[in-house]
């Protein structure tokens, strides 16, 4: 076998950041960005909100954990990744679901969707919806039946997309009131996805704080909203129910299962968009926005050939003839 030199180039994973923030820091900020979900989610659904978020994220740390130990590597749970799978995978649970359903859906976003592929910067979809979504084919019962919301006398689904939107006037008294009580949140759905305002306040921030890109989220929301409004669906319904918010905030801007090229982005957003309005539309499932991100995550790939991008900086000023040749021939 022919030896190799040992000036060889590696080039690492994604993610691939251009900062001098570093990966802890921005994770930190993430987990901050969650903080308005995480409270709003507790002030609808009560404790059993809070023992999900509590549980998913204890596991997904238990879990890293153990993996890096049981393979022999320094355990990386110092980057709060692991944290933030928690979060976002308990966000995305039913407030009700069993503490033992929410420990593997853990499991599986860590181990099988992260771990297995290298850890983080290495997985191909994103593990916190990879954990719901096999949650959600093996248990579809729990995970899209319904629950009781803290002093609701009535039984709500999972997500009002369940259900049918009251015919009522534009504007009229219940309209308003219909949409009043979607953009507040205080109806049956998954924990961080149903308070319009805390996400709002969370998208604002990370892009304060550059943290996300506007152009997945943003084209995912458009293409999304575009389509219900030519097929006649309600644009306001569509917008403010389910998880379209949450997931093009949160799930369509990972770092590591998302574009990096601008283009690839815009694409990326649109197809998710797309892929969303398709299966609430006609599929037998009546929240497409899990399957939308990972099947567009699975397309990723050829995505950053788009435009290819070109890491590095460019100077500032051309530099002269002199400067490059050294002086006068």
């Amino acid at each position: 076998m022919q030896e190799t030199y040992s000036n060889e180039i590696y080039l690492s994973p994604t993610p691939h950041f251009s900062s001098k923030r570093k990966t802890k820091q921005i994770m930190l900020l993430v987990i901050v960005s969650l903080l308005p979900q995480c409270a709003a989610g507790i002030y609808h659904f009560g404790l059993s909100a809070l023992t999900t978020i509590l549980v998913s994220v204890a596991s997904c740390v238990l879990f890293e954990t153990l993996f890096c130990l049981l393979i022999k590597k320094p355990v990386s749970t110092g980057d709060f990744s692991a944290v933030i799978t928690g979060l976002l995978l308990a966000l995305t649970l039913p407030p009700t679901i069993p503490f033992w359903m929410t420990i593997l859906g853990a499991f599986f976003a860590i181990i099988v969707a992260k771990a297995f592929f290298g850890g983080i910067g290495c997985n191909v979809w994103n593990p916190a919806l990879t954990g719901r979504a096999f949650l959600v084919i093996s248990f579809p019962l729990v995970m899209g039946g319904g629950y009781v919301l803290p002093g609701a006398d009535a039984v709500s689904s999972a997500t009002p997309l369940a259900s049918v939107m009251p015919a009522a006037k534009a504007f009229s008294k219940e309209a308003l009131d219909y949409y009043w009580t979607l953009f507040t949140g205080n109806h049956a759905g998954c924990i961080g996805e149903t308070c319009i305002p805390a996400i709002v306040i969370s998208a604002v921030f990370l892009l304060a704080t550059k943290v996300i890109d506007f152009r997945a989220p943003l084209m995912m929301i458009i293409t999304c909203c575009l389509c219900s409004l030519l097929s006649g669906t309600d644009v306001l319904y569509t917008l403010m129910s389910g998880g379209l918010l949450f997931g093009a905030v949160f799930m369509a801007t990972d770092y590591t299962t998302a574009p990096v090229t601008k283009p690839g982005r815009l694409i990326f957003g649109a197809g998710c968009g797309l892929i969303t309005f398709l299966i609430r539309r006609f599929g037998g499932y009546p929240e497409g926005v899990m399957f939308s991100i990972l099947i567009m995550n699975s397309l990723v790939p050829f995505l950053n050939n788009v435009n290819q991008r070109k890491y590095g900086y460019s100077p500032k000023k051309n530099l002269s003839s002199k400067n490059i040749g050294g002086g006068k021939n």
